[in-house]
């Protein structure tokens, strides 16, 4: 059975055909780990369940493990990206699942393959999923060197999912959410935003932060929403912590030569958006000769 604390007892032993290979399981359903648990035990897996991120992460650093099989989502968008990262540092040649039960994943399909070695679609069940997992384990195949990739190519195709990542923390934040907003009205100035920075990241690029109508734009429209200065910032951090987080997932594919380079990058022009958003809140002009178009 599962411990209060999200981990489970070891499996059985004497009835496996898979060598009792050890599985981590994590969840934040209760239910689900339970039943994981007791199907994929009953098919010879030694099976540990964790019911967090931060608990998965903790028994990466500290067990060895032949498989992860991750839900995608516990409950932010993206969670799952962090524990199949962390298993790829420590055990590069697990194999390593995730679950999700959304249809349309292109953009987490995009950015986890290139870690993970599948995308389980729900529901599906524990029977398919040992098989699934015994092929992987009785067939396993050499993982090549990942591509290196520069920040603007891996924050171009990931924004959607930055995007989502920052809608989830902005909706669970009690500052914010005094205002009531749609989803809508809340990310719509996040596509060009992103748009900027991808750009000023591209290689070539101009090292200056140029003068951006779109974050300008936004300035007006929320105070016209009713927020306060005070709650543009707070949004301006918060899509700063969500991008730093789409690189930490993607830190297999990170090109190190220019990341550090790029990190400045983005903290500088984060910045430059939160000041033009400023002062678009407080009506100040921008100087149009130094102007991105929206």
């Amino acid at each position: 059975m599962t411990s209060p604390h999200g981990d489970s007892k070891q499996g059985i032993d004497g009835r496996s055909t898979m060598s009792n290979n050890q599985l981590l399981f994590v969840d934040d359903s209760e239910d689900i780990r339970e039943v994981f648990q007791e199907g994929l035990q009953k098919r010879g897996f030694t099976v540990t369940t964790a019911a967090t991120v931060n608990d998965a992460i903790k028994l990466i650093a500290t067990q060895k493990f032949d498989v992860l099989l991750s839900d995608l989502h516990m409950p932010d968008a993206g969670d799952g990206f962090t524990v199949v990262s962390a298993m790829r540092h420590a055990n590069p040649n697990a194999v390593t699942l995730v679950l999700s039960g959304y249809p349309a994943v292109q953009e987490a399909m995009n950015a986890i393959l290139l870690q993970a070695d599948d995308v389980l679609m729900k529901p599906i069940g524990v029977a398919d999923v040992a098989e699934i997992i015994s092929k992987r384990l009785s067939n396993p195949s050499a993982r090549s060197d990942a591509i290196k990739q520069r920040v603007a190519a891996i924050l171009s195709r990931d924004a959607a999912v930055t995007i989502g990542e920052w809608l989830s923390k902005v909706e669970r934040d009690p500052e914010l959410t005094v205002v009531s907003l749609t989803p809508q009205e809340r990310t719509g100035h996040l596509p060009q935003i992103m748009a900027d920075l991808v750009r000023r990241l591209a290689p070539g690029a101009n090292t200056k932060a140029a003068v951006s109508y779109a974050a300008s734009d936004h300035g007006k429209l929320r105070r016209k929403q009713g927020y306060t200065i005070a709650m543009v910032v707070e949004e301006s951090r918060i899509l700063q912590v969500c991008i730093f987080k789409t690189l930490q997932n993607n830190l297999v594919n990170v090109d190190f030569d220019t990341v550090l380079l790029d990190v400045m990058t983005i903290a500088d022009e984060v910045d430059s958006q939160l000041k033009q958003a400023v002062l678009g809140f407080t009506g100040t002009p921008l100087p149009a000769s130094e102007a991105l178009p929206a």
